[in-house]
């Protein structure tokens, strides 16, 4: 079964999981890479500006012999030392296209003027360069601020998310759901490729043996449960097959996606065990101060027997 697709703001239709060449691909040549996920089953690519690849990107477009229709790009906005129309003119010629499906704002702080940026996003796909625009990494605040003056919405708004960060992004994912944004979640599987031992592994591992996948699956199998879709990559075609395959995995159940969410609350490895040392040493403090209070009583009853 397909990843399948969900409708945005603009009313276009967005993949729920794409191939993206940041990360650990930047500034290299993906061109093998790309071929190699275009021909097992991904029909979304995303890239930027500032990554490098998106001229790869192209000439793995053009030797894949695909018609236009039947791959959707990505890219963004990162250099603000040129203008967005100029940025895009460059992009569209790496890539090889007239048009790309959907242009980020790579971070808020690429746009010096929010307000005069987006008019230029906006004034891109009135002109049928970008056929959906949106934004990457802005907080609430930042999305607030942008919709004061936009005449039309970011239909998506990609943010790294995984469990031990979702607790910080509750409000804003409730937020973009609300206003009608797809949120893409990128760095999903950092919870337990970066941060292995921590309280998230014990509850995945357990996930994966009821459903009998593997735990970067339980992982994205998580976001999908958060209604994001997923920008992800793997030099590997078994990986790529082991992704892909999540959209055939049995939804994860209430409490299971809750005892995720506890565990990624916990936080990384690190910082449980600060957590966890923290609490023993209040534990220590209390002990210390009842035993000092209790030494404290007993001498002042010994001195008034004396006294007696």
């Amino acid at each position: 079964m397909p990843f399948g697709t969900v409708k945005l703001l603009d009313g276009r239709e967005l993949p729920m999981i794409a191939f993206g060449t940041g990360s650990t691909m930047k500034y290299k040549d993906v061109t093998d890479y790309v071929e190699q996920a275009l021909d097992n089953g991904f029909c979304h690519i995303d890239t930027a500006a500032f990554y490098q690849t998106e001229k790869y990107i192209g000439i793995a477009l053009r030797e894949s012999g695909l018609p236009r229709s039947s791959v959707y790009i990505t890219t963004k906005y990162s250099n603000k030392d040129v203008t967005v129309r100029e940025s895009m003119r460059n992009s569209l010629e790496n890539l090889g296209l007239t048009f790309v499906d959907l242009y980020l704002v790579h971070f808020p702080g690429t746009l010096e003027d929010i307000e005069i940026g987006w008019r230029e996003f906006e004034s891109l796909k009135e002109d049928g360069l970008a056929k959906s625009i949106g934004v990457s990494n802005f907080s609430l605040e930042q999305l607030q601020l942008l919709f004061k003056t936009a005449r039309e919405k970011p239909v998506v708004n990609q943010i790294e998310l995984h469990p031990y960060n979702y607790a910080e992004n509750k409000e804003l994912l409730a937020y973009c759901a609300k206003q009608g944004i797809v949120v893409e979640a990128y760095g999903s599987l950092n919870s337990i490729t970066q941060n292995p031992g921590g309280p998230v592994d014990a509850v995945v591992d357990a996930i994966a043996n009821r459903i009998d996948a593997t735990p970067n699956q339980v992982i994205f199998a998580w976001v999908k449960s958060k209604r994001a879709a997923i920008v992800t990559t793997s030099r590997s075609k078994e990986r790529l097959h082991e992704y892909l395959a999540v959209a055939d995995l049995p939804p994860l159940t209430p409490e299971e996606i809750a005892a995720i969410d506890e565990a990624g609350a916990q936080g990384p490895p690190s910082a449980s065990r600060v957590a966890r040392t923290g609490k023993a040493v209040m534990v220590l403090v209390l002990i210390i101060l009842a035993a000092l209070r209790l030494y404290s009583g007993t001498g002042i009853f010994f001195r008034a027997l004396r006294l007696a």
